[in-house]
């Protein structure tokens, strides 16, 4: 019997693999009454409709709620839709091309490169902690202190004001899964007023007095007549922090869950780290993706298979099911840590593809490589705790000891 797609099974959540395998076997595109969504199972659909300006992130730019069939958001959530909405990921051209070129002379690739001292620095400091200790819950120690520290320090947010820096991102976050409640929509309007209301404090005082960091050179960025507005630059200081480290701290307990499970695989790291950890970073990123869905809206009709989606549907691009996909990968369902040809698209593809996938990877590779070299005897020390949720696919505790 086929595994039953079922998002809010904690049995799909633990595995959604085979479910996948089920859904690329039966066809190309398939209807979802309980999130009214058509979901996209295949490598090239998914790819390509990534790339389709036939849809989009919003429907906005070219028709109100009314004209496309959908009710606006509740009155009380507007705090949560305004930051999110203004942000580069939830905006189509012409604004997206706008914002995006902004960021883009901001968070160049010097810049990124710039930091990788400062990483590496920090997750080998993180690391000798958790030795020191004889272990602890890696995501606390190691996953989720290293990318947030990293976003901060490149926005400028002074150490001492990032302690609600995670809990904010974690609440908005919630958003992200599929039919969220009333209460998980509560957290993150809560969230998005306070994570707000901090970031124009830090925008007017960087207006005032500049820095060497990422808001500085926000408010900077200009073409001509065209800069960021301030809920432009809030929005994008909020995306970068969220994204920025979301999917690191993700895909650091998730590949590392992975390699205990593959201990041949893991034995093969440890005998030849430098070789390995370019394309195990890849391959890691792929095997147990860390953002297992993407939504996007239909403008127009389009066909995929025999299946005609119309405008104002919403379809569920699977990542997770993209990424094990035979018709792309050789052996998907396999960890290869040294697999050489890996068009995994746990960054997105398309204009917007993740503006801080270099960052992303540079973060990965120094955790990989502190742990591998200081803690050579790193195993579980006891049963991982995952996260509840299916589109954001991580652990809320990953114990090990060293």
């Amino acid at each position: 019997m086929d595994a039953p797609f079922d998002p809010w099974s904690p049995e799909f959540v633990a595995d959604p693999y085979p479910a996948y395998a089920a859904l690329r076997a039966r066809g190309r595109a398939h209807y979802y009454e309980p999130s009214r969504q058509y979901l996209i199972p295949h490598h090239a659909d998914v790819s390509a409709l990534l790339r389709d300006r036939r849809l989009g992130r919003t429907y906005l730019h070219r028709y109100s709620h009314e004209e496309f069939g959908r009710q606006a958001p509740p009155p009380e959530h507007e705090p949560f839709h305004v930051l999110n909405d203004h942000g580069m990921l939830d905006l189509e051209a012409p604004a997206h091309t706008r914002v995006r070129r902004l960021v883009a002379k901001a968070f160049t690739p010097r810049t990124v490169e710039r930091l990788r001292p400062y990483v590496e620095g920090l997750a080998d400091d993180l690391v000798r902690g958790l030795v020191a200790d004889g272990g602890g819950d890696l995501v606390a120690r190691v996953a989720e202190p290293l990318p947030v520290a990293v976003i901060a320090e490149m926005l400028g947010i002074p150490e001492a004001d990032r302690g609600p820096l995670r809990p904010w991102s974690a609440d908005i976050c919630g958003m992200y899964e599929l039919n969220p409640g009333a209460e998980t929509a509560a957290r993150a309007v809560h969230a998005s007023v306070e994570f707000s209301a901090y970031l124009r404090e830090l925008i007017s005082a960087r207006r005032k007095e500049p820095g060497d960091d990422l808001i500085s050179a926000l408010i900077a960025a200009h073409d001509e007549d065209e800069r960021l507005s301030e809920q432009e630059m809030i929005s994008t200081c909020v995306l970068l922090l969220n994204a920025g480290h979301e999917a690191t701290v993700n895909s650091t307990a998730n590949g590392w869950n992975v390699l205990f499970s593959h201990p041949e695989q893991l034995a093969a790291l440890r005998a030849e780290p430098e070789r390995l950890l370019p394309t195990a970073v890849e391959e890691l990123l792929r095997h147990d993706t860390p953002l297992q869905l993407f939504e996007r809206w239909v403008l127009d009709d389009i066909e995929v298979g025999d299946t005609v989606i119309p405008r104002g549907s919403e379809v569920a691009l699977l990542f997770g099911s993209a990424n094990r996909d035979p018709a792309a990968f050789d052996a998907p369902d396999t960890l290869d840590l040294a697999r050489a040809d890996n068009p995994h698209i746990s960054f997105g593809a398309g204009i917007h593809y993740c503006v801080g996938a270099p960052l992303a990877r540079i973060e990965l590779a120094a955790s990989l490589r502190a742990l591998l070299r200081r803690a050579p005897e790193l195993r579980l020390a006891a049963e991982p705790v995952r996260k509840p949720g299916f589109v954001i696919r991580g652990f809320e505790e990953l114990p090990v000891a060293c």
